[in-house]
Formats: structure tokens, C-alpha cells, sequence
């Protein structure tokens, strides 16, 4: 059906306005827009301006209203905690006013920041729900992050309130957040008066009076509330992401476009629809938590699945496939990270043959690039579309994708199929001229991004226009290098700034690169990220030691391997690090990361024409041979 996703396609990109005000029929409003598209502050672009809605009422009130409150809203699967219950739509409204009911007797008001820092539990999706309800702005951080980069997070939203739990699940055992909260408001340069923790049976947590309070009590004496309405145009809530100089950068998404944006994508993309069940395997600390966890398949009705638990190890490679059948999952969307894991655990799909996987019409996959030998592999094993479809925590919801929902087309390995209508995807070189099919470039977005896209970052406009708008007028900055073949189809190879992909998480090299300089012993570092074929890849790390330091290699190893766990978290995945007499730079000084990342994933490359010590090259390869990457020759 590649004729009628073109259609689609161009029906959005040369009616803009048409196209989305049909498609904001789906969503409630309490005013209508008195503009779909808003270009008056252009690149600062507005969608439904002077509408005005609430969220949690269209995920979670109106579907009550409907008559479908028995419906399952969130199953709850924690293999962690042998624990599993659903939530209908209507005991999922009474637990988010009377949570929102209380924040408002704290004094959380619309526009306030609410941080949440909290594992992968219904209350969880109730505390973001109960700022959208109040028109609060939450900022969701993920509980595997330390103490500081908490506080970072913090300081930069300045919240009214913290949402937080005791502990969360991790396989190797209890991880208690608490003592990480209290650590973080103790960095933190800005004030939190009030703190609410929910009490898991697995670790209980010492609660300072005055500040923190008891979430099941508080919220079993509140009384009700109903929700607020917001413009189109309000936040909805800040999502951090990492930036390129290690501070972090908050994605600011809006309520009527995200929406909008999220509801149609739904049906189009995912193929789902009120009373299907979906099940994103991610974490809501991510984007895809938040798209597709919580706010996806509410908006349109379905039952989300919220899992706490890993693709193997709770107990067993087969975990996901006998969830999906259990609970009749439609489509499943997971990581790539997540499928090669299985495949190590279970190479001939011994789990996936014990199961009836009737119900489940697609997989899709998305966080990193999708290599071509994991995608045949999910083929052959479960029979099924297997769908790579790409996207970034700045757009909020797919770039490309094959709409499964409307439109499927033929599957190409390697590629996340064609550009969603709504986005005027484009490879560009360096001077902003288009290049011809299968050249490499850069990918960029034209302007206006559809609804549903980043507004902004969080008290700095100037920073938004200079990461994503300066580069190319006109044009949105994906960041990713790429390119399209003669079918339109676009295919991602590779960051072209220092963010490295972890398992679908985007972890800047720089802040590694920061932390590893704390070290008394270290005088430089570089990071870069290596190809790993579990994680897509995995920061390495080089550092030079100061002149007259006496560290045994092992004893060094430890130390910077403790020190980012402390400092960045688990999340890092940090375990490759060496010393070497000196980094290779050019002759302004720049590190030459590109090339070092070249030599550690065996690629060609020449010799950089600026380099100021060619042997610098040598002593970077000895040291990633020893590491078990670079035997490739210049």
C-alpha cells in the first residue's frame, strides 16, 4: 500500500491544517483552536492555538464517561514481585483524582513542576495522570540515574513536589531510591518542600517529617478532583535528554499536539484501537513510556501493558512471549537491545515454541538501529511483521515507520520503512543541498514539525534554535546521519554529534567524559561509544594519567569504573576504560573521536589531514586491541 501512504503523506505536508483538525477529532476538546497550524512566531511554531482540553480527562475520565470504566486500563506484570493485577478505567480515574486531589491540598497548582522519580508501577502512570489532571508540568527521571544527576534535573525544572517510591526491582535485587532522593535534595540547589513516597513491601523508607509524606495515607484521605483545563499550547511535561556538554536538556512537549499526535499514531502506525491491548516493553523514565506506556493507549481506550521485569532473567528467555499470550497483546513494541538478548538466551526459539502467539499481529522495534540479522531472526522465530521504526524523546512519537494500522508496505532490513505523514524528511550535506539517493548525510526534518514534536527546551529558547534550527534555516536538526534509497525509504547509520546509544539509551559522552576528569589520577579523557552487539553500543573510555601518578591498571579500572557507576548510574553500562600516554587531536586541539571510533569498530579511514601526532593513533589502537576491539591497519 505504498500508494496510500504516499497519499497520506502528502495530504499532511501540503495541507497541514486539513489534515490535523481531522485528525483532533478524535480528542476532546473544551475550545476548539482558533488556529490548527500557528506560523505568527515562526520557527516557533503552535499547533491548536486557543484550544483548550486536558489530558488525563481524554485518557482516562471520558472513556468512564463512555461506558467502558470495567475495561482493563493497566495490567500490571512484575515478574520481579510475582505480582499481577489490572486496573480498570474507572478505578484508575478514582486513583488519580484523589492522588491530583491531594497534591492540590499541597499546593501543586497548574504550571507547577512535579518531578517523578519512581520504577516501573501503575502508581507511577497515576502520578503522571494526576499532573496532567491538575495541569502541573511533571518531569519523569529514570530511577536507575544517581543522586547528582537528579539534582541536575532538579535544579532545572525547580519542582513543586517530588512523586518518589522506596525502592525499585532490578534482578540482582532491591535498589533503594530513597536514599538517592535524599542525597539528590541535598545537592540540589533548589528548595522541595514537599515529598510524597510510596512504601514497597521490598524496602521500606525513613520519612523526614515536615517534608515527605505518606502516599497510600495521604492519598486514601483525599478527596476527589476534577480535572483542569489547559491551552493546547501548555506544557504538558519536560522530558530530559542528554546534550552535548553533559547538561541535560528538557524536552518540553505540549498538551493538544501531543495528543493529537499520539491518538492518531495509534491507529495508523500500531494498529490499535479502543479495547485492543498494547504493550510497549520500555520504562516511563523514557520517551517511549511516556508516548506509548501512558499516554498512547489511554487516549484511544486500549489496555496498556506496564511490565516490570527484563527479556530474560525473570525468570527466562520466554517471559515476554508468554506475557503477550496471556494477556492477548496485539502489538508489542521492544527494543532490539531486548530481542538480540533473547536470541543469545534462546538462539533457536525453543520459549517462542511452547506458546499460542495468535493474537499478536506485529512487533515493532525502536530505540536504536535495528541491525538486519535481529530483525530476521524475530521473523523467522515468531512469524510475524517485524517493524523497525525510528524516532527521537524530541519528536515524541515515529519519523518513519511502516503504518501498519492503514498502510503497510514491504519491509526492507535496516531501514524504519518511509517518513510518517507529517514530517518532511530530507538527507542533506554539509552546505544544506539534498543529495542523491543512497548518498550519505545528514538527516534533517523540514519545518513545521507536526504536532506532538518539542515545543522547546525548558527555559532556554536560545538553546533550542541553536541545537536544532541553526544549523539549517528552515530545517530541524535530527542529529542522525543517514540516508534514502531510490524508494524513498530512509535508513539511520549513526549519530553525527558525541551521543552514544546504550541499549536505546542516549547517554552523552561528554558527561562520561566529565566524570572520569574527577578522577585525582586523570588529567584527560575521551569517550566514545563501540558497536556491542547486545547493546548497539557501549561507552570506552581512554584516559591520560597526570605526570608522576603510580596506579596499577587493575587498581585504576575499579576506581573509574565505581566512580561513573556513582556518578552517571548503572544506565552507563561503563566497563571498558584504559590509560594511554596521550589522546590523538588536531592541531586546534580537538580530540579526534570520530577517528579512535573508526579504529575500535574496524572501519577505514584516513588520516585525518589536521592530526598533530600521527603516532598518537598507535598507542589508541594498542590500547583498544587490549581491550578486545581495533585490529583493523590504516
Amino acid at each position: 500500500m505504498k500508494d496510500l501512504h504516499q497519499q497520506l503523506h502528502q495530504q499532511a505536508n501540503q495541507h497541514p491544517d486539513e489534515f490535523w483538525a481531522q485528525a483532533a477529532q478524535s480528542i476532546a476538546w473544551q475550545k476548539t483552536w482558533d488556529k490548527v497550524l500557528d506560523s505568527d512566531n515562526a520557527p516557533m511554531y503552535q499547533w491548536f492555538s486557543g484550544a483548550e482540553l486536558n489530558t488525563c480527562y481524554n485518557a482516562v475520565d471520558r472513556h468512564v464517561a463512555q461506558g467502558r470504566g470495567n475495561q482493563v486500563a493497566i495490567q500490571y506484570v512484575s515478574p520481579v514481585t510475582d505480582t499481577e493485577y489490572g486496573i480498570t478505567y474507572e478505578e484508575l480515574q478514582a486513583q488519580v483524582s484523589r492522588l491530583a486531589g491531594f497534591m492540590a491540598q499541597r499546593g501543586v497548582k497548574k504550571g507547577d513542576r512535579v518531578v517523578i522519580y519512581m520504577p516501573m508501577i501503575p502508581e507511577t502512570a497515576y502520578a503522571m495522570l494526576a499532573c496532567a489532571r491538575l495541569g502541573a508540568i511533571h518531569s519523569v527521571v529514570f530511577g536507575g540515574f544517581a543522586a547528582n544527576e537528579l539534582a541536575t534535573r532538579i535544579d532545572d525544572a525547580k519542582p513543586t513536589m517530588i512523586l518518589s517510591a522506596s525502592c525499585g526491582i532490578e534482578p540482582s535485587g532491591v535498589v533503594a531510591y530513597k536514599p538517592l532522593l535524599d542525597e539528590a535534595l541535598q545537592q540540589a540547589q533548589h528548595q522541595v518542600s514537599s515529598c510524597v513516597v510510596l512504601n514497597r513491601p521490598q524496602y521500606t523508607a525513613e520519612l523526614l517529617p515536615g517534608r515527605d509524606w505518606d502516599w497510600q495515607s495521604c492519598v486514601a484521605a483525599a478527596s476527589h478532583i476534577d480535572c483542569v483545563s489547559v491551552s493546547a499550547t501548555d506544557p504538558l511535561y519536560v522530558l530530559y535528554t542528554s546534550g552535548t556538554t553533559g547538561q541535560p536538556k528538557g524536552v518540553v512537549r505540549d498538551n493538544g499536539g501531543h495528543a493529537v499526535a499520539l491518538s492518531w499514531s495509534m491507529k495508523h502506525i500500531y494498529d490499535i484501537e479502543a479495547g485492543d491491548t498494547f504493550w510497549a516493553a520500555s520504562d516511563v523514565g523514557w520517551v517511549v513510556g511516556h508516548s506509548y506506556i501512558v499516554y498512547g493507549p489511554l487516549l484511544v481506550g486500549a489496555t496498556t501493558l506496564l511490565y516490570e521485569g527484563k527479556p530474560v532473567g525473570t525468570p527466562d528467555p520466554g517471559a515476554f512471549w508468554r506475557t503477550i499470550a496471556k494477556y492477548n497483546v496485539k502489538s508489542f513494541f521492544t527494543a532490539p537491545t531486548a530481542i538480540r538478548a533473547i536470541k543469545r538466551d534462546d538462539p533457536t526459539g525453543e520459549y517462542i515454541k511452547t506458546v499460542d502467539l495468535s493474537c499478536l499481529k506485529n512487533l515493532f522495534l525502536a530505540g536504536e538501529r535495528c541491525d538486519p540479522d535481529t530483525l530476521y531472526w524475530a521473523q523467522e522465530q515468531l512469524q510475524k511483521p517485524v517493524i523497525d521504526h525510528w524516532w527521537q524523546t524530541e519528536t515524541g512519537w515515529p519519523v518513519a515507520a511502516n503504518m501498519m494500522g492503514t498502510a503497510p508496505v514491504e519491509i526492507k532490513a535496516g531501514s524504519p520503512a518511509l517518513p510518517v505523514p507529517g514530517y518532511d524528511v530530507q538527507v542533506v550535506d554539509e552546505m544544506g543541498e539534498q543529495v542523491a539517493a543512497n548518498e550519505s548525510g545528514n538527516v534533517v526534518i523540514k519545518l513545521p514539525l507536526p504536532p506532538g514534536t518539542l515545543a522547546t527546551l525548558w527555559g532556554n529558547e536560545a538553546r533550542y534554535k541553536d541545537s536544532y534550527l541553526s544549523m539549517y534555516p528552515g530545517f530541524y536538526l535530527t542529529g542522525d546521519a543517514g540516508y534514502m534509497d531510490e524508494d524513498g525509504y530512509l535508513y539511520i547509520m549513526s549519530r553525527i554529534d558525541d551521543i552514544i546509544n546504550v541499549a536505546g539509551h542516549r547517554l552523552s559522552t561528554g558527561r562520561f567524559e566529565e566524570v572520569l576528569c574527577q578522577h585525582d589520577a586523570v588529567a584527560e579523557a575521551a569517550v566514545i561509544g563501540v558497536d556491542d552487539k547486545l547493546k548497539g553500543q557501549v561507552p570506552l573510555g581512554l584516559v591520560v594519567l597526570k605526570k608522576g601518578v603510580h596506579l596499577t591498571d587493575e587498581q585504576l579500572y575499579k576506581e573509574l569504573i565505581a566512580l561513573v557507576r556513582e556518578q552517571i548510574g548503572p544506565v552507563a553500562a561503563f566497563r571498558l576504560v584504559s590509560a594511554v600516554q596521550k589522546l590523538p587531536k588536531t592541531r586546534s586541539g580537538k580530540i579526534l573521536r570520530g577517528t579512535m571510533r573508526k579504529i575500535a569498530d574496524n572501519q577505514a579511514f584516513n588520516m585525518p589531514a589536521t592530526i598533530e601526532d600521527p603516532q598518537t593513533l598507535d598507542l589508541v589502537r594498542n590500547a583498544l586491541t587490549r581491550m578486545g576491539y581495533a585490529d583493523a591497519h590504516v
